[in-house]
């Protein structure tokens, strides 16, 4: 459809939509300041039982975690002091959700239009948002644009194959052709997407080339430095309690859940941990989250400003300190059970890490 339009603006909306009054223009004006703009409306909700029409908030942005799902994150100060204070100025998002957005026709075809070996739906987004920033162009969400979409629990349409092959496809496309060496990264998480038929990559790795795009590392430095994805750290892979042989794990828990352990399985998964530079022990974009002086330690979202969040790694003792109870994290192996205790010479809270993923990027030296 794109190759017959006939007006100079393109604009991608999903079926299941409702543009409010004067949505557009908001969208149109930023094109026309800057033909290489992407823009999107904010994207609020339409219940999918009474379309009831649902507001969405104007203080979040697009971003990914490190499976490549697209999340809603909320913006960060460095963006609100960028547009000082002026919430009528368009957000800079680091990625779009996708099915809703304006771009120039000429620019679209110039950028690369999208992945056509890509499959019916899943990692188109991020892909077009990673080639716009790196090759040069911007996404920005008109915060002064309004569309109600429907969220809906289940598509009407099949995926050959299952959802998760397609999925998996298309986002190793695009981590083989725009990730550089975060792509280990993510295949390493996710074994099942290295291992699918990602079609003929040529046409996508020469269309990189032409257009002479920046790399990942510039896009998550400048772009995306609030990214969950692994930049500057001390320690990625498990952590292990050194007596025992368990591992933290995710017990795959949603955010809120108690964290775990379970046997060392070396195949990353539940047991990958970041140990950051901002003081962060995270899985994903889930943080360890300690509320109390004994409370239980959890996997809430990270947040980037220390508090519950922070945490010191002695690598003399090899003990994992919460920074604001000063308590040090604790496994009794016949239980199974962590707890946070007065930091002693207990071998139960001795914790190796040693940097045992099969992938890395840059350490810092501690």
């Amino acid at each position: 459809g794109a190759k017959h339009a006939s007006g100079p603006v393109l604009t991608f909306l999903d079926s299941h939509v409702e543009c409010t009054e004067g949505w557009l223009e908001p969208v149109l004006y930023q094109i026309l300041n800057n033909r290489k703009a992407v823009v999107c409306p904010i994207i609020d909700v339409l219940s999918d039982q009474t379309f009831e029409y649902i507001t969405a908030s104007d203080m979040t942005w697009g971003g990914f975690n490190w499976k490549l799902n697209f999340r809603w994150y909320r913006v960060p100060q460095r963006e609100l002091d960028r547009r000082n204070g002026d919430r009528t100025e368009p957000l800079r998002s680091p990625t779009m959700a996708g099915g809703l957005f304006s771009i120039d026709k000429e620019y679209f075809f110039e950028i690369g239009a999208y992945d056509e070996k890509m499959e019916i739906w899943g990692g188109e987004n991020l892909e077009m948002s990673f080639r716009v920033w790196m090759c040069g162009g911007e996404l920005l969400i008109a915060t002064c644009s309004r569309v109600g979409h429907v969220f809906r629990k289940s598509t009407p349409y099949t995926f050959p194959g299952g959802t998760t092959k397609i999925v998996n496809r298309n986002n190793a496309r695009l981590a083989e052709v725009w990730m550089d060496e975060w792509k280990g990264f993510y295949f390493s998480l996710n074994p099942a997407a290295r291992k699918v038929d990602k079609g003929d990559l040529t046409d996508r790795k020469d269309l990189r080339k032409n257009l002479q795009c920046k790399n990942f590392r510039w896009y998550l430095e400048n772009i995306y430095p609030e990214s969950h994805m692994p930049l500057h750290y001390f320690h990625l892979g498990d952590i292990k309690h050194k007596v025992s042989g368990f591992c933290l794990d995710t017990m795959n828990v949603r955010s809120g859940g108690k964290l775990g352990t379970s046997l060392c399985h070396k195949l990353g998964g539940n047991q990958v941990f970041a140990y950051t530079h901002s003081k962060q022990i995270m899985s994903d974009d889930s943080c360890l989250d300690v509320a109390e002086k004994n409370g239980v330690v959890k996997l809430l979202r990270c947040h980037g400003m220390g508090g519950n969040q922070a945490w010191s790694y002695d690598n003399q003792t090899n003990r994992i300190i919460h920074d604001n109870s000063d308590r040090c994290l604790t496994l009794i192996p016949e239980l199974r059970q962590l707890s946070m205790s007065e930091c002693s010479g207990s071998v139960n809270q001795v914790w190796i890490m040693n940097n045992s993923h099969s992938w890395q990027t840059r350490l810092i030296n501690q």
